[in-house]
């Protein structure tokens, strides 16, 4: 599971700083343009970074799944050569698949307007400048979102309503609890990701609202990658046992020193 969380702590640094640096600068010195280049390479590698925890979160719905309806067999299945060829299969898949949205947005034709209606260049607001033909682009997005997207979150269900079942045979109420507090945060973290995943991208271009849009890529840019070490950190029984030493220790600092 560390293996797992680890990475999704890089690719959570990682997509927020495809945007929030250049914001941040744009902020500061009220400079509001970004470079062509700049903006496909943007694009891309938001995309790269979303598909990847799209496919993190599934190995790890997988992951919980072992553990919690074959713990016996948890350490065959999961085993670290295992962890690290999941882990690198998603990395590659992840990065592999906006290779062809890019090159679409970069060879199409921006004669509406340069003016992106967005705090970073996003895949439908760039839709919405150009003049060429979107029909490709927009059958792309839905192959990827029904190919990556709708599989990984039915791998995802799917280990769910076999973890639920596997806690409802458990005869004891402490069992249950404990075997559901091992998953508690990854259910809240894949509920809010797609929750906002699905309302950005998961509609035609033209019910794109560019208030609603900006939004909810607020919270999936800032709200989830803070949210996420504070859900899995605080119901971590190592983390909470070291911040109560560290409570302690500060108390008894004080005291001597007072």
């Amino acid at each position: 599971m560390y293996i797992f969380l680890c990475n999704l702590s890089a690719i959570d640094i990682s997509y927020t700083s495809t945007i929030l640096p250049k914001l941040l600068a744009m902020l500061f010195t009220q400079c509001k343009t970004i470079s062509f280049q700049e903006c496909f390479t943007q694009v891309y590698f938001f995309i790269s970074f979303a598909g990847i925890e799209i496919l993190l979160l599934a190995a790890m719905a997988y992951d919980r799944y072992v553990a919690i309806c074959h713990p016996l067999h948890y350490s065959i299945f999961m085993s670290s050569k295992h962890c690290a060829r999941l882990v690198l299969s998603v990395w590659v898949m992840g990065l592999l698949v906006p290779v062809a949205h890019t090159i679409l947005f970069a060879n199409f034709s921006y004669c509406r307007s340069h003016h992106i209606d967005h705090f970073f260049c996003d895949v439908t607001p760039l839709l919405k400048l150009t003049c060429s033909d979107t029909f490709t682009v927009e059958i792309w997005t839905y192959i990827d979102g029904a190919l990556i997207t709708a599989s990984a979150f039915i791998l995802t269900l799917i280990s769910y309503v076999f973890i639920i079942s596997t806690i409802l045979n458990i005869q004891s109420a402490s069992g249950r609890h404990k075997a559901f507090s091992t998953c508690s945060s990854h259910i809240t973290c894949v509920i809010i990701f797609y929750g906002t995943i699905i309302s950005l991208y998961m509609r035609p271009t033209s019910m794109y609202s560019p208030g609603q849009d900006k939004f909810f890529a607020l919270l999936y840019v800032i709200l989830i990658p803070m949210l996420n070490p504070l859900l899995y950190t605080l119901k971590n029984k190592d983390f909470q046992d070291v911040f109560q030493r560290l409570i302690k220790q500060c108390f008894l600092l004080n005291y001597m020193l007072n």
